[in-house]
């Protein structure tokens, strides 16, 4: 049997900042697994919002053409699903919320493919608005049918330049622990 994938989206606009980091970090816990990945990041794309014109039911396509079925193709054929985003004003970057509800439209809108994936949201701040973030992030996995398990705090990680962020050990620890239960509910839920 091949290996389950899990994709991990980055919402930073920075390739290598801290929410890449932190991403890697995940990865490499997953792959301790016997999962693959494949990291995919934002940084430099130009996803728009949707359009709310309906072409994508019945379809499985988006009609915007800016990458975004390429995108949703990789997260149909994931098992798992775990994105991280920068904290901008207290919310989630706008264009990974882009491609959140695009993404969970098309799913919506045809044959649900996001259903009983697992997954969860990573956020990374250098003050607030972390657990705002998560909570925002939370509702597309949940509205969804995705299964999001926890850990033993908030997905949450503090750190301005790159690599600061690796110097939270509590975050870390967190973060470590919910890698590896995306992995083991994924190999359980074979």
């Amino acid at each position: 049997m091949n290996a389950e994938k899990v994709l991990l989206i980055s919402g930073s606009p920075k390739k290598e900042g801290n929410t890449a980091q932190a991403l890697h970090k995940c990865s490499t816990i997953l792959k301790s697994l016997g999962l693959q990945t494949e990291l995919l990041s934002l940084a430099g794309r130009n996803i728009q919002a949707c359009a709310a014109c309906g072409k994508c039911i019945g379809s499985g396509e988006c009609s915007l053409n800016d990458g975004l079925n390429e995108i949703a193709n990789k997260i149909r054929s994931a098992r798992g699903l775990i994105v991280g985003s920068p904290v901008y004003f207290g919310t989630a970057r706008g264009d990974l919320l882009n491609v959140l509800q695009r993404v969970g439209m098309l799913s919506y809108n045809n044959d649900k493919f996001l259903s009983w994936k697992v997954g969860g949201p990573v956020a990374i701040n250098r003050r607030g608005g972390a657990t705002s973030t998560i909570q925002e992030l939370l509702m597309f996995f949940f509205i969804n049918e995705m299964v999001v398990p926890g850990s033993t705090y908030w997905n949450i990680l503090y750190g301005k330049k790159p690599g600061e962020a690796m110097q939270d050990e509590e975050g870390v620890r967190t973060l470590l622990r919910f890698a590896e239960n995306v992995g083991k509910l994924i190999l359980r839920l074979r």
